[in-house]
């Protein structure tokens, strides 16, 4: 197995939308706790928290996919609040 790492920016959260996406972090946050396959997953704003970065390693291609499996509900409201989504995916995805 190969671990898969992402780096995934939310650049642009206005203010208005700053306590849902949040919100949203968090039960994205308590969804993924639960899930063996994430190595890391971790939440870093910015110092006026505009823009978020989140580090995600996953042990496998699988993970990823079984992690956006969980996460999929919530993926498309918190990209729409965080102004996009900008991704960098390291390893060999399968």
């Amino acid at each position: 197995m190969e671990e898969i790492q992402v780096t995934a920016t939310f650049p642009k959260i206005t203010q208005d939308n700053l306590a849902e996406f949040k919100r949203i972090a968090g039960d994205a946050l308590k969804i993924t706790a639960e899930d063996p396959g994430v190595r890391q997953y971790d939440w870093f704003f910015n110092a006026d928290e505009s823009a978020c970065v989140v580090r995600e390693i996953y042990a496998s291609s699988e993970a990823l996919l079984a992690h956006l499996g969980m996460v999929g509900e919530i993926l498309g409201p918190v990209v729409e609040l965080g102004g996009g989504i900008e991704l960098e995916i390291f390893g060999s995805p399968s």
